[in-house]
């Protein structure tokens, strides 16, 4: 049975796949500025990214948020430095983002617990 990460990023490709074979222009370009904004610039990828996690979190979009996290994980990204840049979000995004707070917590855990699982095997 899959996992939310594994749920996620299946969901994820499936749709993009749909979306960018429509060929539209707009689409395409949207998601080309996307990627080429969180390149390495003057800002570092991580700090790109935990600068999404924040504008995810206070617009409360779960699934980018999700999407930072993953990423955010994959670079290095340690605990501390997630739940500091939440912390933030959460000030900034005030309580309504307590519930998108608690499901990236959640996601974060999945991570971390999928990790474990690959180095277990």
């Amino acid at each position: 049975m899959p996992n939310k990460v594994e749920e996620f990023n299946a969901y994820r490709i499936k749709m993009n796949d749909k979306l960018l074979a429509e060929n539209n222009k707009i689409i395409k370009r949207i998601f080309n500025l996307d990627t080429n904004a969180f390149k390495e610039g003057h800002l570092n990828v991580k700090t790109k990214e935990l600068l999404g996690l924040v504008a995810s979190t206070v617009l409360r979009c779960d699934d980018c948020i999700k999407y930072h996290l993953e990423t955010s994980f994959n670079k290095g990204v340690t605990k501390e430095a997630i739940m500091e840049t939440l912390s933030i979000a959460t000030l900034v995004g005030g309580t309504i983002v307590i519930p998108h707070l608690r499901k990236a917590y959640e996601f974060w855990e999945e991570l971390e617990n999928n990790k474990k699982s690959l180095n277990n095997n």
